[in-house]
């Protein structure tokens, strides 16, 4: 899916209290959406904040919808585990 045409975004977003506890039952179906998205090459990367507050991305995706509606479709926003995000046009330099 990932090529010329594609731009690159990269996602801010938070998680909620207790996160590590909360996210137990959604953990296998969100990672395994992920690696979907990562074998797609829609994907890039994706991660928490090391105190597992914050939750980082860069997506490759032809527009910022088609990104918002894979965070939208995550289980973890689904069920509250990511509270807020944000996505931003992203213009890799290095």
């Amino acid at each position: 899916m990932a090529g010329k045409n594609m731009a690159k975004f990269v996602v801010w977003g938070s998680y909620c209290e207790n996160a590590l506890e909360k996210r137990s039952p959604y953990r296998a179906d969100h990672l395994e959406g992920l690696q979907s998205q990562k074998d797609s090459g829609t994907l890039v990367a994706l991660g928490p904040t090391v105190d597992n507050t914050k939750v980082f991305g860069i997506y490759e995706a032809e527009d910022e919808a088609t990104v918002r509606q894979l965070v939208e479709n995550d289980p973890y926003w689904k069920n509250g585990i990511w509270t807020d995000y944000e996505v931003y046009a992203w213009n890799q330099v290095f």
